[in-house]
């Protein structure tokens, strides 16, 4: 019996940023994930790192899995021409599918939509929901803060030490690749 490929859960912006390299990054991170033959779990925008990321996947060969809540269809301009292309009533099912349908989460530059995103994915595997691995992409320093952020929340009291186990950053999408075939 054969294994099925790994599907590796992308969170991040759906704009591009200041910094050209987090851009870079996304296209980087998708034509990774199809050079390996993972699919590509994310939320089905056609903009921003978004976007770079599934048409870096699609043009590498691989397979899109995308997931867009109907009000967010002409916001996020939905990406239609995805491998599975899935529609939800809410975001709370949105984030439900895609994590559900994920091996693991990498977390790209991003606004408060990526952080929602990966801080509902830290909690529920606090609380054992899952055990899938968060990887955070750490372009540039651009979530230094967040991880200071966290380490604060452990230092005052209000988390477990291990918080930090279920985070991985990593600087480059080298790191991230070494690390989803661990």
């Amino acid at each position: 019996m054969t294994a099925r490929p790994l599907s590796v859960c992308v969170y991040c912006g759906s704009r591009d940023g200041a910094d050209p390299a987090y851009a870079k990054a996304a296209e980087d991170t998708g034509t990774m994930i199809a050079r390996n033959g993972w699919r590509l779990v994310y939320g089905a925008g056609d903009v921003g790192l978004m976007g770079r990321t599934a048409r870096a996947t699609q043009t590498a060969g691989g397979d899109t899995f995308g997931v867009i809540p109907q009000h967010l269809m002409d916001w996020e301009v939905g990406k239609t021409d995805l491998t599975t292309f899935i529609v939800t009533e809410t975001m709370h099912e949105r984030k439900k599918v895609m994590l559900m349908n994920a091996d693991a989460v990498v977390v790209l530059p991003g606004g408060a939509g990526s952080l929602d995103e990966m801080f509902e994915a830290l909690t529920w595997r606090q609380l054992k929901l899952h055990s899938k691995p968060i990887y955070v992409l750490n372009i540039n320093g651009y979530w230094d803060p967040l991880l200071t952020l966290i380490t604060h929340t452990i230092d005052q009291g209000f988390a477990d030490a291990n918080l930090l186990d279920f985070t991985t950053f990593l600087p480059t999408v080298h790191d991230l690749e070494t690390a989803l075939k661990a």
